[in-house]
């Protein structure tokens, strides 16, 4: 059976290793690793995850912070045949619990920081088999149930090509969690020809080539880090830059110091880096272009004169890729741009019949080819039919498109919600606070941000007779939850508007939005 070997991760990275040895694939703070040293670790890797049993298939979590092993981990699972599951740095209790379990993950590589998360919820791992551990643990780890070994000298292997490890394109190389909207998180198992060859498409609308140096304070377990530089730069034999976190202080000094000439954000980034004090160098800077969504058209207008910069906007989720997006001279003010050519996009009423231009619709999506999407929610067959209503993948976002067909953003129809760039689940948000032993209900909704996005409310209905601060319920959220989905509004109400099938009625709490009962954390300090 033929294989097409660009569209296959692991063979993609020997083939750019070969062409371009010595060059510097990733800048990492004072580190400089290259292509062929890309290619040597993830050979090491994935011949310590062989010797450990992992074999193609298998489900590998990941929970570790921006740093290069990220990339030696991930690029070793792919050239197995393996698959990563990228876990939030942020998530802990029932949030990680979940991803670990229900991927179904027998080895979860961790970073120490982040081990002691697991003592309360091992108990609901009866899958997970080892725990590779970055750098010395802080703590005595005789005391866990699983096994916990050494990634440092586990990594003592061979930098040969692991034997045995055919891959394919329509294998799959990822399960990356997104939001649920009525219930738990959904795994989107996402094969290696979709993650390339829509960022190969990518790289082609952002003009991308060698000598460019992407960088990206993005975390690497979001779709967008993964693929919008550290594939986006493989593709394009180009250089990258790999920050630990966003610095708005520290942003431009960091674009200076390497040279980077194109970055990627998301949600509310580019509105706080424009509320920035200015500075006379401010158009003094490397970067032409910017990559992402969710910049207001104002803010992006003031942006681009200021930093002497252009932003390319478009619209995509975990599922489908980034199938709308704008190119580097076609632009229209407030519009994330055209469907690519191998995708069909339409927007359709509730019915599911397409709606007149101008008018605002559902956006559905369905690729043009296959493996150019993902494959369906892991082990969730029943969401994944219920998000493929009649043929079509539905978004669940809305979106108006002008008669030139240039597609405009409106809103999220789905009950999910988008704060600090990370989608959350209210339907997790509300498990959470449930479980308080004093609260009888509650009902989790956006709010809208004085720099974008969404900050989270939650409305709360306490047991009879009970009494709870607002303080107390933040803090213990705090414990239970990662912190972009902890509650920054808090409302005790005596009942939760609801239908007659007892559905809770989110949009008259929405509508009602701050009110003068509504309790600030960000005021409360």
């Amino acid at each position: 059976m033929q294989k097409l070997k660009t569209h296959v991760l692991g063979e993609l990275i020997d083939e750019k290793a070969k062409r371009n040895k010595d060059k510097t694939f990733l800048y990492f703070k004072n580190e400089k690793i290259t292509y062929d040293e890309i290619r040597r670790y993830s050979n090491k890797c994935a011949n310590m995850f062989q010797d450990l049993g992992i074999t193609k298939g298998d489900n590998v979590s990941i929970m570790l912070p921006n740093r290069p092993e990220y990339l030696y981990v991930w690029f070793g699972l792919a050239k197995l045949g393996a698959v990563e599951v990228p876990i939030n740095n942020s998530y802990k209790g029932e949030f990680l619990r979940h991803i670990v379990d229900q991927s179904d993950s027998k080895i979860l590589v961790i970073a120490s920081d982040f081990l002691e998360r697991l003592k309360i919820i091992e108990d609901g791992l009866p899958k997970l088999k080892k725990i590779i551990l970055l750098d010395a643990p802080k703590e005595d780890i005789s005391n866990y149930k699983f096994p916990i070994l050494s990634f440092e000298e586990l990594f003592n292997k061979s930098s040969e090509e692991p034997v045995n490890a055919v891959v394919y394109p329509w294998d799959p190389l990822s399960i990356i969690y997104t939001s649920g909207t009525t219930g738990l998180s959904k795994g989107a198992l996402a094969p290696h020809k979709f993650w390339i060859v829509f960022t190969e498409k990518m790289v082609e609308y952002r003009e991308g080539g060698k000598d460019d140096i992407f960088y990206t304070f993005m975390p690497l377990y979001h779709l967008n880090g993964q693929c919008l530089t550290i594939l986006t730069t493989l593709i394009a034999e180009a250089s990258m830059v790999l920050a630990e976190k966003f610095s708005a202080s520290r942003f431009w000094d960091d674009i200076r110091r390497y040279g980077a000439t194109q970055f990627n954000y998301l949600g509310g980034v580019m509105p706080i880096l424009n509320k920035q004090p200015q500075k006379q160098n401010d158009l003094d800077n490397p970067v032409c272009i910017a990559f992402g969504a969710g910049c207001p058209p104002e803010v992006m207008d003031e942006v681009e004169e200021r930093f002497g910069i252009k932003c390319l906007e478009g619209f995509g989720m975990t599922e489908i890729g980034i199938p709308i997006h704008v190119r580097v001279n076609d632009r229209r003010r407030g519009s994330c741009g055209k469907p690519l050519e191998f995708y069909e996009m339409k927007l359709f009423d509730d019915n599911d019949n397409e709606v007149p231009v101008g008018e605002i619709g559902e956006i559905v999506f369905r690729p043009r080819e296959p493996f150019l999407m993902m494959l369906g929610y892991y082990n969730m067959p029943d969401k994944t039919l219920e998000t493929f209503r009649n043929l079509w993948f539905h978004t669940g976002d809305l979106a108006k498109k002008d008669e030139d067909g240039y597609f405009y953003f409106v809103d999220r129809k789905k009950d999910a919600l988008r704060r600090r760039g990370e989608n959350i689940s209210s339907f997790e948000v509300e498990r959470a606070v449930n479980s308080h032993s004093k609260v009888l209900e509650s009902a989790a909704v956006a709010v809208p941000s004085e720099i974008g996005e969404d900050e989270v409310k939650i409305c709360v209905v306490l047991k009879p007779e009970e009494t709870l601060l607002p303080e107390e319920l933040i803090e213990y959220c705090d414990e239970r939850m990662p912190y972009f989905a902890v509650p920054r509004f808090v409302e005790f109400m005596d009942s939760l508007p609801k239908t007659p099938t007892n559905r809770v009625e989110k949009y008259k709490l929405k509508q009602a939005g701050i009110t003068a009962n509504t309790w600030d954390k960000e005021k409360n300090k």
